[in-house]
């Protein structure tokens, strides 16, 4: 059986990251960066597309148990045999020079042979490599690409049928590890990992930032998950985080919607820096709010609704066709031809992004309000026109009622700005009028009076889960009928097993689409924040817990939930996802202490 997207766990270095299954194979890897091309892709094809599986040999399903370190990205998974016990502690160490997977593998109970399985194939699993033998190393090159592997101690290697086989004994107390480490083929070697001390050096360091946490209400645990993960889509050397590690995961199993998500969302920047400003993390904070400034400078026409993990603009898309996909789930894309969309929420995003860090006392840019009253400038001449929504759809361009409302937010974030400080200068009064006609227009054109709600765009009977974030944002107070009604019809409407769709994707043409899609676990976290902020707390709390008991084994959240299938789906780990879920608990328990 192809195993299930929460069967996988992640491991990363903060520049890319690898997904590891029960069965102790590791079936997607991209390096050097997570948007680079996988030399394990099993994840979307099969064994022949790259995987490396280490596990005793002879078992054929999943392990016993598994589980992170706590305050770590370091996973643990044991393995009971009728010879014995044994554990495999897989990481990334903090790279130096060049990227390292490290696979530890301990003896724990009698005398147990474990087999490694090495697979790879390089440009997402297209490419064998040219394999030789150096200095006690298995080299593997092809193009652009090498990687070398070695153990310690050493142990029986060989190679067969395209694969890299080792086998061994283990027991009780006694290691073997296994390093892989990749570079360009046209450099020279790069320095040794040792793995053992790049071990406690990754549960040290790993442990210290988690204890920089300052959340101590209920669900801590599974807060400080979500941030671990936050943290490991990170991508160091710029401060971006990108939306999930992988591509192509399907939101229909057998289905067409899969994308590309390792890249960078505008959508996400205030819930991101929400969630990291209120717990503690200014530095991390600081840098996703440079990576923004960096990524949106230029022409506030060429606005993007997403960018490159390092602020790139160009992220064509094309089909690989050689991989089957996830389950038979094809295309498997690479690349978001969405960039090119037109996003109007976009620029609410990013002044409310840089409202908050301002409020919150982040050290200010030179440039950072001359930008903004640029963005201003710009939607002052173009925020009548349809655009494509926040979930970038490809049926046409509508008047989406959440882009507005966002157009608004940008506006009253500005005139917020400049009544709370006296040095800013801009447009006040046009300003303040732009944010008038706004509200007005969205009230007249986006609001249903019979049902009571507003729609997804001007004129239409369907519903959007974005507009439970109306009262969120302050374009209404939580207690304003209309909100109250908002809430109640989408919770009615675009419910699925007692979470909520995006929208309906079945009955309309307006993501041009065919098929369905689970639901969205970020909408179902903003369905929790609007129950709490219309005064359903109870509800909020039981929603709330619901949502958390779908994060699979080790902590993680996919972008959706199937309750029929009881299936996560969609990219994993889903940074969206684990956003909703510390935001939900602050907003929920942020001033409650645990126990």
């Amino acid at each position: 059986m192809h195993p299930r997207i929460e069967d996988y766990a992640l491991i990363g270095d903060e520049q890319t990251a690898a997904l590891v299954g029960r069965d102790g194979s590791i079936d997607w890897l991209c390096l050097p960066r997570f948007d680079s091309a996988a030399c394990f892709a099993k994840l979307l094809g099969d064994k022949n597309n790259g995987h490396w599986r280490i596990a005793p040999k002879g078992a054929e399903g999943p392990c016993a148990r598994r589980a992170y370190r706590p305050g770590t990205l370091v996973l643990d998974t044991e393995w009971e045999t009728d010879e014995g016990a044994v554990r495999v502690t897989d990481l990334m160490p903090q790279r130096e020079a060049a990227p390292d997977v490290v696979r530890i593998v301990e003896g724990l109970r009698g005398r147990v042979t474990v087999r490694s399985t090495l697979r790879l194939r390089f440009d997402y699993g297209s490419i064998v490599p040219w394999m030789r033998r150096s200095d006690g190393h298995r080299v593997a090159v092809a193009g652009p690409d090498s990687t070398w592997l070695r153990s310690e101690p050493p142990v029986r290697t060989w190679g067969e049928d395209f694969c890299t086989y080792s086998e061994f004994t283990v027991e009780p107390g006694e290691r073997v590890a296994f390093v892989l480490t990749w570079h360009p083929s046209h450099h020279p070697r790069p320095p040794l990992c040792d793995p053992f001390e790049g071990l406690e050096t990754s549960v040290a360091d790993w442990q210290a930032w988690s204890a920089r946490c300052r959340y101590r209400g209920p669900y801590r645990d599974d807060v400080l998950r979500s941030l671990i993960t936050l943290k490991a889509l990170t991508y160091a050397p710029t401060g971006g985080i990108v939306a999930a590690a992988t591509t192509s995961l399907p939101e229909e199993l057998g289905g067409v919607r899969n994308w590309d998500y390792r890249f960078c969302w505008l959508r996400d920047s205030t819930l991101t820096l929400n969630a990291l400003l209120a717990v503690g993390y200014l530095e991390e904070a600081e840098a996703w709010r440079d990576w923004l400034l960096r990524a949106v400078a230029g022409d506030p026409a060429e606005l993007q609704i997403m960018y490159g993990l390092a602020g790139e603009r160009r992220l064509p898309e094309y089909e690989v066709p050689w991989l089957a996909g996830f389950a038979g789930s094809a295309p498997v894309r690479i690349g978001n031809g969405a960039v090119k969309q037109r996003q109007l929420d976009v620029y609410g995003e990013v002044l409310d992004s840089l409202s908050l860090a301002r409020r919150s006392g982040l050290p200010g840019k030179p440039h950072m309000w001359s930008l903004q009253a640029l963005l201003l400038k710009f939607l002052r001449t173009e925020w009548h026109k349809p655009d494509e929504g926040l979930w970038e759809v490809r049926g046409g361009q509508r008047h989406f009622v959440h882009s507005k409302v966002m157009v608004w937010v940008a506006a009253d974030r500005a005139v917020r700005g400049m009544e709370d400080d006296p040095n800013l200068h801009g447009d006040l009064d046009s300003w303040r009028a732009l944010r008038d006609e706004v509200h007005a227009e969205v009230c007249a054109k986006g609001y249903d009076p019979v049902r009571n709600t507003f729609t997804q765009y001007y004129g239409s009977r369907e519903l959007d889960a974005a507009l439970l974030l109306i009262p969120r944002v302050g374009f209404l107070p939580p207690d304003d009928p209309r909100v109250v009604g908002t809430v109640d019809a989408v919770r009615a409407e675009l419910d699925q097993g007692g979470f909520v769709r995006r929208y309906d994707a079945v009955d309309t043409d307006v993501d041009g689409l065919p098929g369905d899609e689970g639901a969205f676990l970020a909408c179902s976290f903003w369905l929790a924040d609007a129950l709490h902020m219309t005064g359903r707390t109870e509800e909020a709390r039981a929603l709330f817990d619901r949502l958390v008991g779908l994060t699979n084994d080790v902590g993680l959240l996919a972008e959706e939930y199937d309750p029929v299938t009881d299936r996560h789906l969609g990219n994993f780990p889903q940074a969206f996802s684990h956003i909703g879920l510390v935001n939900t608990a602050l907003a929920l328990f942020g001033g409650e202490e645990a126990g």
